[in-house]
C-alpha cells in the first residue's frame, strides 16, 4: 500500500513539475512575443512615419513643379496669343504689373520692378535734384522709396520698396532683331501705365543703346521696353527732340550688369 501511496505521490510531484515548467516556457514564450510585437510595432511606426515625410515632401515637390508649370504656360500663353494676334494684349497684361510711375518733388517719370521683393530700375536723370521719390504700382499703391544707388556715365538708378511683387525679366538684348515689335510702358505726361508700340530700328548704337521708333513722350524715361515675351529688352532713355520715331533705350545686358554693380557697392551683394 506505501508503495501506491509513493508513486502516486510521486506522479503528482512530476505532474506539478511539468506545469510549473510548462507554464515557465509559455511565460518566456509569451515574454518574447511581446517584445518581438514592441519590436515590430516601433518599427512599424518607424515605416509609417518614413513614409509620411517622404509623401509630404512629394507633395511638396508635386506644388511646387505643378505652380512652376502653371506659370510657364501663363507666359507661353501669352507669347502665343501676342504671336498670332499680332498685338501685344497677352504681353500687357502680365507686364504692366510690374511697371512703376516715380513721384519726386521735382519730377515724375517710369521705372520697373527687377526682384519680386521690391528692387526697381529707372533712370538716374528721372531722381535729378529730388528729395525723395514715392512709388505708385500698379494697384495704386503710393510707397516711400530708398535710393539704393546710381550711374550717371550710363543714366541708371536701383530705388527699393517693401513688399512682394510680381517683377519683370530681362531679355538677352544681343538677339534683338532689327523689325521685330516692342513696346514702351510708362508714365508719359502723367498718364500711368501707358503703352505704346513699334519696332527695333537698330541695335547697337554707340554699341550701348536699341534705337526704336515706339513714341516716347516726357515721362516715359527710366521705362521698360518690351519684347513679344514679355521681357525687358532695355530701359527707355531719350528720344532726339524735333525728330519723329527716333528713340533710344539702353540695352539689358548693359542694365543688367549695371545694377549688379550699383547693388553690389552699396549692399553688397548682385540681386540679379
Amino acid at each position: 500500500m506505501k508503495k501506491h501511496v509513493i508513486s502516486l505521490y510521486g506522479l503528482v510531484v512530476l505532474l506539478i513539475a511539468s506545469q510549473v515548467i510548462s507554464f515557465i516556457f509559455i511565460s518566456g514564450t509569451i515574454s518574447s512575443l511581446r517584445d518581438e510585437l514592441n519590436t515590430t510595432s516601433n518599427q512599424l511606426k518607424d515605416i509609417i512615419y518614413e513614409n509620411y515625410i517622404q509623401t509630404q515632401g512629394q507633395i511638396t515637390q508635386l506644388t511646387s513643379s505643378l505652380s512652376s508649370t502653371e506659370k510657364s504656360l501663363t507666359k507661353q500663353l501669352s507669347e502665343i496669343k501676342a504671336s498670332a494676334s499680332s498685338d501685344f494684349s497677352g504681353i500687357i497684361e502680365t507686364a504692366v504689373k510690374s511697371v512703376v510711375s516715380i513721384k519726386t518733388d521735382v519730377s515724375q517719370g517710369s521705372g520697373f520692378i527687377v526682384t519680386s521683393d521690391g528692387y526697381i530700375a529707372t533712370n538716374a536723370h528721372v531722381l535729378n535734384g529730388a528729395h525723395y521719390a514715392k512709388i505708385l504700382t500698379y494697384n495704386n499703391d503710393l510707397i516711400a522709396s530708398q535710393l539704393i544707388g546710381y550711374d550717371t556715365n550710363l543714366d541708371v538708378a536701383i530705388l527699393k520698396i517693401s513688399g512682394n511683387y510680381d517683377y519683370l525679366e530681362f531679355a538677352d538684348s544681343d538677339n534683338a532683331k532689327v523689325g521685330e515689335k516692342v513696346i514702351a510702358v510708362g508714365n508719359p505726361y502723367g498718364l500711368s501705365f501707358s503703352v505704346t508700340e513699334g519696332i527695333v530700328s537698330a541695335v547697337h548704337r554707340d554699341n550701348k543703346y536699341i534705337q526704336t521708333d515706339v513714341p516716347l513722350n516726357p515721362g516715359n524715361s527710366g521705362g521698360p521696353l518690351i519684347d513679344n515675351k514679355g521681357k525687358v529688352l532695355g530701359i527707355n532713355n531719350f528720344k532726339f527732340g524735333g525728330a519723329e520715331a527716333l528713340g533710344f533705350a539702353l540695352e539689358s545686358n548693359i542694365v543688367k550688369t549695371n545694377i549688379n554693380i550699383i547693388t553690389q557697392k552699396a549692399i553688397n551683394q548682385t540681386i540679379i
